[in-house]
C-alpha cells in the first residue's frame, strides 16, 4: 500500500459555500471520484495535507484514502492554489486499483548538467515536454523519468527512448519515438560569436588601411628622394 495516508472526512456542504466553510474550518476541500461511483466531496486537515504535498509523493502517486475503519488506494491528481499566498485550496482525489492500469502525466528531471560540455561551450537546453503521459500500473508509477546530460554535445536531440526509469511504464504517444529537449546553441553565444566576427572583420580592415598606407607613403617617399637624386646630378 502506498506510504501516505490521507484521513479525510465527508462534506456535507457542496458547491463553493462549502468548500469555504471547511477551509474556514482548517481544513482542505477536495473531492473523490471514479470507479464507477458517484463523486463524494471530501475534506482533509490542510497541515497534515501540507505535510503529505510538502513531501513531493502526493501528486501524481498512489496514496492511501482513510476514512473511518475504511480504506482505498487513490490517485492525487490536482491541487489548486492560492495564487497570491500559495495555500492549498483544493484537491481531486481518483479511486484506482493498486495492479489497474492508468495514465499519468510523469515529470521529466533532467541531471549532470555540469558534465555536459556543451553548455560550456555557450549551448542551452531547450526542454520541449516537461512531462510525458503514460500507461502505468498505479503501484508502480515513477516518480520521475530522468534524462542524464553527461556526454551530451552541441545540437543533440533527446528523444524518449534516451529517459531512463522507463521500465514499467509505456508512453501514450507510441508512432514515433518523440522528442523530450535539444541542445543548441543559445543567442547568447551566438550573438558573442557574430560580436567577435565583427571584431575581427574590422581589425582586418584597419590592417588593411594601414598596410595600403604604409605603401602609398613608401611610395611617395621613393619618389621623393627620386626627385631629389636627379637634382643633385643635375648640379
Amino acid at each position: 500500500m502506498a506510504e501516505i495516508i490521507l484521513n479525510v472526512e465527508v462534506r456535507d456542504g457542496v458547491g463553493t459555500g462549502g468548500a469555504r466553510a471547511a477551509r474556514r474550518a482548517g481544513m482542505v476541500p477536495g473531492v473523490l471520484y471514479g470507479g464507477d461511483k458517484a463523486p463524494v466531496a471530501i475534506s482533509v486537515n490542510e497541515r497534515d495535507f501540507r505535510k503529505s504535498l510538502y513531501t513531493g509523493k502526493l501528486l501524481g502517486h498512489l496514496v492511501t484514502l482513510k476514512y473511518g475503519a475504511e480504506s482505498q488506494p487513490v490517485i492525487a491528481r490536482d491541487v489548486q492554489f492560492d495564487p497570491v499566498t500559495d495555500r492549498p485550496l483544493h484537491f481531486d482525489l481518483m479511486r484506482v486499483d493498486e495492479k489497474q492500469t492508468i495514465k499519468i502525466e510523469v515529470p521529466v528531471h533532467f541531471i549532470n548538467q555540469d558534465q555536459c560540455e556543451a553548455f560550456r561551450q555557450g549551448g542551452s537546453l531547450e526542454i520541449v515536454r516537461h512531462s510525458v503521459e503514460v500507461k502505468v500500473r498505479a503501484d508502480h508509477i515513477p516518480e520521475d523519468l530522468i534524462v542524464d546530460l553527461a556526454g551530451h554535445k552541441m545540437g543533440d536531440t533527446i528523444r524518449w527512448t534516451d529517459l531512463k526509469g522507463t521500465k514499467d511504464v509505456e508512453p501514450t504517444i507510441t508512432d514515433r519515438d518523440f522528442v523530450i529537449a535539444s541542445i543548441k546553441t543559445s543567442s547568447a553565444a551566438i550573438s558573442a560569436a557574430a560580436d567577435e566576427a565583427h571584431d575581427a572583420e574590422v581589425a582586418a580592415e584597419a590592417a588593411e588601411v594601414e598596410a595600403t598606407e604604409q605603401g602609398e607613403a613608401a611610395e611617395q617617399a621613393e619618389g621623393e628622394d627620386a626627385a631629389a637624386e636627379g637634382e643633385t646630378t643635375e648640379n
